[in-house]
C-alpha cells in the first residue's frame, strides 16, 4: 500500500524552472536510492537533463546488504535497474559506493564511472569532493562536498539524503528538490536520525 500511495505522489515534486532554462552545466546528486525513487529520479532526469550525475552511495537503500548479505540477488536486479536509468540519461557519471553496496556489482553495471570515497572531480572549473560519509568529504580544499549516509549538515556540503541536488556551473548556484513523501520510510528509517 505504501509503495500505490508512494507511485502516486512522487510525480509532484515541481522542478524550478531555472534549472532546466539556466543554459549552464547542471550537475545532479542523489544519494541513498530506496528502488521506489527510481521512477522519480527518471523523471527528474529526463525533464532537466542534467550533463553530470553524481550518486554518492546506497545504490539500492532499501536492501540493506550490511545487515543482509542473502539480498545479493535482489540487489543485482535493484542496481541493473537504476545503472539502466543513469546510463541512458547520456549524463557523465560518477558512482561513490555506500556502506550499503556491493563494489564488484557497481563496478559491473557502472564500469570507470565508479570512484572512490574522497575522490575530488573538477568539472567546469568547480572542485567537487565525492563521499558517501560526511567525513569522507572533509578536508581537501574543494567548492562542494557531496555525500548522504545521514542527515548530517557540513561546510560547502550538500546532503543527498535530503534532497536532489542540483548545482549550475559556472554560477555555483544550487538547488533541492525533496524526494517523494515515504522515501525514508522506503529507507528504513522509522524517524529522522538525530531529531
Amino acid at each position: 500500500m505504501v509503495l500505490n500511495i508512494l507511485k502516486k505522489l512522487q510525480f509532484r515534486r515541481d522542478v524550478p524552472a531555472e534549472i532546466s532554462s539556466s543554459g549552464e552545466v547542471t550537475v545532479m546528486h542523489v544519494s541513498d536510492t530506496p528502488e521506489s525513487v527510481y521512477p522519480f529520479v527518471q523523471r527528474l532526469i529526463e525533464k532537466i537533463s542534467p550533463d553530470y550525475i553524481i550518486h554518492t552511495g546506497d545504490l539500492a537503500d532499501n536492501l540493506k546488504l550490511e545487515r543482509r548479505p542473502e539480498l545479493l540477488p535482489r540487489y543485482r536486479g535493484a542496481i541493473r535497474k537504476l545503472a539502466s536509468i543513469l546510463k541512458g540519461s547520456g549524463a557523465e557519471l560518477y558512482i561513490v559506493p555506500g556502506n550499503e553496496d556491493d563494489v564488484e556489482v557497481i563496478r559491473e553495471f557502472f564500469g570507470d564511472a565508479v570512484v572512490d570515497p574522497g575522490t575530488v572531480v573538477e568539472i567546469e572549473g568547480v572542485r567537487f569532493a565525492l563521499g558517501h560519509r560526511p567525513e569522507e568529504v572533509l578536508g581537501s580544499p574543494v567548492d562542494f562536498r557531496l555525500y548522504g549516509h545521514n542527515f548530517k549538515l557540513i561546510e560547502k556540503g550538500l546532503n543527498g539524503v535530503l534532497g536532489v541536488n542540483f548545482v549550475l556551473l559556472p554560477s555555483g548556484r544550487t538547488y533541492r528538490i525533496k524526494y517523494p513523501p515515504g522515501t525514508d520510510t522506503c529507507r528504513g528509517y522509522k524517524m529522522w536520525r538525530g531529531l
